[in-house]
């Protein structure tokens, strides 16, 4: 039996494109749905073309009537692609380590509450720092501090401004969400 992922977002949506169109045609895994809180999300224009089951919800739905609709469909794994609220704590006790997420940044370093996109990109300019990342992680009750799957550096150079981070970060997303999904899933 093929193995269900839902989606959450909160943006454009490309990171979940990415993960739909590499298990398009994959026979031991699926994305089941895709759940955004935000109706001017662009993935929703692509999205008739994908034939995937979508729904925007507000986030009072999120604790409730979602939350009620993710335990019928019983995903394997829910991941969280550029998703900006904060898992409600019933999710993380009734999937336990069945929720992950991605960050734009080596974890613990610029991780938390309102730390995402060009927010992370542009401190790390600030702050010189030398190198930066993605890190996949399970989700926890606190903002980016849940055990830490995956993590990929890439190394700054003196020309870049968080404009040209940023797309070197979604290339790396775009490289190894799907392939960390993959590896914990099948196994």
């Amino acid at each position: 039996m093929k193995k269900k992922i839902v989606i959450f977002i909160s943006g454009k949506g490309t990171n979940a494109l990415n993960i739909i169109n590499q298990f398009r045609d994959s026979d031991k895994i699926s994305v089941t749905k895709v759940y955004s809180n935000n109706k001017n999300s662009s993935f929703f224009k692509s999205q008739n073309d994908l034939k995937i089951d979508t729904s925007y919800f507000s986030n009072e739905q999120l604790s409730f009537s979602v939350f009620e609709e993710l335990k019928i469909i019983n995903p394997d794994l829910i991941v969280l692609a550029g998703f900006l609220k904060k898992i409600p704590n019933i999710y993380i006790d009734y999937f336990k380590n069945k929720i992950i997420n991605i960050h734009p940044s080596i974890l613990p370093s610029y991780g938390g509450k309102g730390m995402f996109g060009s927010k992370i990109h542009n401190e790390v300019i600030e702050n010189n720092e030398i190198e930066t990342g993605i890190t996949i992680h399970y989700v926890s009750d606190q903002y980016d501090s849940g055990e830490i799957i995956f993590q990929k550096k890439i190394s700054i150079q003196e020309n870049d401004t968080p404009k040209s981070i940023e797309e070197k970060i979604h290339i790396l997303e775009y490289e190894y969400y799907p392939k960390v999904i993959q590896s914990i899933l099948i196994k």
